[in-house]
């Protein structure tokens, strides 16, 4: 397969035949497919590691939270998890073209553009941008260890009923959805964020897996804080269901940038009990290009969508029986919906900052019980 740049070489420049052998092109473990990124990943994760073997506990553990060995191992074990299972739905992807949401003819790519269409230069600014969020996210990360106590739940001696359990983790993640749903709406629609942060992930209409993370680095920062920080501050997790949360929201992401939608997607099979299921199929109809930035922003679950009216099937009429979700059945291809006062900038970011501020209130307030 031709390769335009050493550096890009998991990228390639062709398209497959309809049956690729796993050998042939499958997606590097290396992070951007290029080794400085994944070397500072490892360098990362190895300093927090360190820090957590080596120096005293009384120093550098947070009352109240997981010790810091254990955010190590979670740092680590979310990291091995995202690149296992990269590769995973990817070796889907090629080895199974009978599950793949395009047709062949969608992938046409025009000279010096990768298979999800980014020529050479978006793939080198992708690749900067990688490391800008390796960083950004690791202070994210030990920053919230260290400047919101109780943030990482710690092991806790009385367990809760198993259903209350799964009533806030669902409460959670709809709490995380809302808010994620109106960031991304936002970012499509506020000219400033769609021109100078979003559109740097819609380089790739034709996504893949590992298209799921490969943002502007202030991308995934805001989506951290919008996503996971605000809602286990407004429905907070204990320490098994935060661990399941992390685990399962990277399944998630990263099947839905897959290019498969069937019974190989885990995470998507299992959302498919929940009211409003949504698949791969709907969020790749938002990457596809077909006036995508008017459909399907929800992170997680589909209810958001469906209630807001952007919900949009995309191509599962054309696919086999077992992709589309009973809501694709009843609204088919509708047409296209017409702009309205939710679509101006003012009222797209208005939930954002209402989430934001309640959870800020909320922190305050725990803030002030632990200090009397």
């Amino acid at each position: 397969m031709s390769i335009h740049s050493k550096e890009l070489m998991p990228y390639s420049m062709d398209y497959p035949s309809e049956k690729l052998r796993f050998n042939d092109h499958f997606s590097s473990l290396l992070l951007s497919g290029e080794w400085g990124a994944t070397c500072m990943e490892l360098g990362l994760l190895a300093s927090v590691v360190t820090a957590a073997a080596l120096l005293p506990t009384e120093k550098i553990d947070v009352p109240g939270s997981m010790p810091l060995k254990e955010v190590a191992a979670l740092l680590c074990t979310k990291s091995v998890v995202a690149r296992i299972y990269n590769t995973y739905c990817e070796a889907i992807f090629f080895r199974f073209p009978k599950y793949r949401i395009q047709p062949s003819r969608e992938h046409a790519l025009k000279a010096k553009k990768d298979l999800c269409g980014r020529d050479v230069k978006q793939l080198a600014t992708i690749v900067q941008h990688d490391r800008l969020t390796l960083l950004s996210q690791f202070v994210l990360n030990l920053g919230m260890y260290y400047m919101v106590p109780g943030y990482y739940p710690a092991a806790s001696d009385i367990a809760a009923p198993w259903y209350e359990r799964v009533l806030r983790l669902l409460g959670n993640h709809y709490i995380m959805s809302f808010a994620m749903y109106w960031t991304h709406r936002s970012l499509h629609l506020v000219p400033w964020l769609w021109d100078n942060i979003h559109s740097y992930h819609h380089w790739a209409k034709h996504p893949l897996s590992r298209n799921t993370y490969q943002d502007h680095w202030l991308d995934n920062f805001c989506n951290a804080i919008v996503g996971h920080f605000c809602a286990q501050v407004l429905i907070p997790l204990d320490r098994g269901m935060f661990w399941f949360s992390h685990i399962f929201r990277i399944l998630e992401s990263l099947e839905k940038h897959s290019g498969v939608s069937c019974y190989f997607n885990l995470a998507h099979s299992v959302q498919r009990l929940l009211p409003f299921a949504q698949m791969p199929h709907h969020h790749d109809w938002h990457h596809e290009g077909h006036k995508s930035c008017n459909y399907t922003f929800t992170s997680i679950g589909g209810i958001w969508d469906c209630i807001f009216g952007t919900r949009k099937a995309g191509r599962a009429s054309e696919l086999k029986p077992e992709h589309t979700t009973s809501y694709d059945k009843e609204h088919g291809m509708k047409p296209g919906r017409s702009r309205s006062l939710l679509d101006k900038p003012l009222f797209c970011l208005t939930p954002v900052l209402g989430v934001g501020a309640l959870a800020a209130v909320k922190l305050h307030r725990s803030q002030l019980v632990l200090q009397a």
